[in-house]
């Protein structure tokens, strides 16, 4: 994990995810990810790092288990990082709030990503093989700072990992007190879950601004290690 950095979503953004979220309302299925480019994202501004970001079919690298290597013409989302610090976390221009998330991720050996609910609460990703039996607080699957996965069952590196994330948004009253926390309602990692109603109290580290808010982006780790995400989508929280 890292610091905390301020990030300010720009009024464009902020207009741009909001259509976006109309959009996944009435439509019911948002798929923040085209598929074809990086259209839709934007790299979390930390110093004068440059993202790794690409779009392509990630495979690791058989020179370096601890690296990815990427053909064109494929369609995920790739951080194609050599090392820590040499990537930029990325997040959606859509927003979200109550919501089901699944989506499939890929690390190569040793690496570190994660998945920023709403920009702001981590669901973590990590390579985690063999650790199955006694698993972590920053293992696959943990929300981090909050609580280990229960009973996950881990893939080896370069193999695709299936998460399926039920997320109750905080609740803000008309002055913008907040009324209810946040919510992991179910967390499932390759058919397993791993977390049930576990209620967050506040935003986790290293997210998008550090503050809780109604809607968010779907922000990936970036800055850590190298990782693939795709088929991403985020529907409807089904209560």
């Amino acid at each position: 994990m890292k610091k905390s950095l301020s990030l300010r979503l720009t009024p464009c953004i902020l207009a741009a995810g909001l259509v976006a979220f109309s959009s996944f309302a009435q439509h019911h299925v948002l798929q923040p990810f085209n598929g074809t480019n990086l259209d839709g994202w934007k790299p979390k501004t930390e110093g004068s790092t440059k993202s790794q970001w690409t779009v392509g079919t990630a495979a690791i690298d058989p020179s370096d288990p601890k690296k990815l290597v990427v053909t064109p013409g494929g369609h995920q989302l790739v951080n194609v990082t050599s090392g820590h610090g040499q990537s930029l976390d990325f997040y959606s221009t859509a927003l979200h709030g109550d919501a089901t998330i699944t989506l499939e991720v890929m690390v190569p050996q040793e690496s570190n990503s994660g998945i920023y609910v709403m920009g702001e609460y981590e669901v973590q990703v990590l390579d985690s093989y063999g650790k199955d039996a006694n698993p972590g607080p920053g293992d696959m699957g943990a929300v981090y700072g909050a609580q280990p996965p229960n009973h996950p069952k881990y893939r080896k590196p370069g193999e695709w990992n299936t998460y399926e994330i039920q997320w109750q948004a905080p609740k803000f009253d008309a002055d913008g007190k907040k009324t209810a926390n946040a919510k992991f309602i179910k967390v499932v990692l390759n058919g397993v879950t791993i977390h049930e109603n576990l209620e967050m109290k506040g935003p986790t580290p290293g997210g998008v601004d550090g503050k809780e808010k109604s809607q968010g982006p779907l922000m990936f780790q970036g800055n850590h290690g190298a990782v693939s995400y795709r088929n991403i989508k985020i529907s409807p929280l089904s209560h």
